[in-house]
């Protein structure tokens, strides 16, 4: 069951606008916290375009969600964000539909072992953040053409655990490898990305805006495909600990459809933001509020991907 109005303060489902003539696209709709984002932004009535990797659980998704919405216009489209030439075929294929109000990075991968992506980057940095940092540079003229989209990247509190921004030629290993690390870096990379996104759009005089959201601590399919131990520790403790991916998704909902300004992070209310209703929170301060590094980043990122913003 959806999680709405109970009584306890905070946002819920109820506070969602009628979202019917907007179109959202959602990324890594297969699972979790996807699935759920975009459910409830198909009950809303938005057109949903679903970005997922593979075409048979992007079309067992599609048909569930149909059948959850009676109605629902869906659009499935086949991205790989380990594989820029992906990237680029489906954001053609996305634009194709016209006017974006609203695309929500959603998909990533955790804690996986050492790889690289097609294009020779460490995977969990390649998947995580420069996947969609090129998509949502070329997504963002139909952002614009909307006349008021919204981008909502979905971090990690895993961003606290990152002892450096990841600043290294993606495509060198100068380091030793730690899949826990690199999946925190990787998720600061995208509250940095979220946040720099937000500063260069409001200096360009465009009509988008950026904010980021985190699940807090979530029952999910992502999570029981970490490895190591560490990994078999918190695949455990999070089935007695951890909240619905449902529950989880309502910070990205809040995100993606509430009056909120540009740059804003939202998470769970509960203590240490591992759970609860979402509201307004604030990031790990160390790295966030450093200019230079969040320039840094972005330079490295459009070099990687070979996109320029504006």
């Amino acid at each position: 069951m959806s999680p709405r109005r109970t009584g306890a303060p905070g946002w819920t489902l109820e506070d969602m606008p009628d979202l019917t003539g907007t179109r959202a696209l959602v990324t890594g709709v297969t699972a979790g916290l996807g699935t759920s984002t975009a459910l409830e932004l198909a009950r809303a009535g938005a057109e949903v375009v679903l970005v997922a990797r593979s075409q048979a659980k992007l079309d067992a998704t599609s048909a569930d969600i149909a059948a959850a919405v009676p109605g629902a216009r869906l659009s499935p489209v086949i991205v790989d964000l380990a594989d820029l030439s992906s990237v680029r075929r489906g954001a053609a294929e996305a634009a194709a539909l016209g006017p974006l109000d609203l695309l929500v990075n959603n998909a990533g991968v955790m804690a996986l072992p050492y790889a690289r992506t097609v294009d020779g980057f460490e995977m969990q940095l390649g998947t995580n953040h420069l996947g969609p940092f090129l998509l949502t540079g070329l997504l963002l003229p139909q952002l614009v053409a909307s006349g008021g989209g919204r981008v909502v990247t979905v971090g990690s509190q895993a961003h606290r655990i990152a002892r450096r921004v990841p600043l290294d030629d993606p495509r060198v290993s100068a380091r030793r490898y730690s899949r826990w690390g690199a999946y925190g870096e990787s998720k600061l990379a995208n509250l940095l990305f979220a946040l720099e996104l937000e500063r260069r759009l409001s200096a360009a005089g465009l009509p988008v805006t950026s904010l980021a959201a985190h699940p807090g601590y979530s029952a999910t399919e992502l999570m029981g495909k970490s490895g190591g131990f560490q990994g078999a520790v918190m695949v455990t403790a999070t089935r007695f600990l951890g909240q619905a991916a449902e529950l989880g998704a309502l910070p990205t909902l809040m995100a993606a459809t509430a009056d909120l300004p540009g740059g804003t992070y939202v998470g769970p209310a509960g203590w240490g933001q591992m759970a609860g209703l979402p509201t307004v929170v604030r990031p790990r301060r160390k790295f966030v509020g450093d200019p230079a590094a969040l320039s840094a980043l972005w330079e490295l990122s459009e070099m990687a991907t070979g996109i320029r913003y504006p």
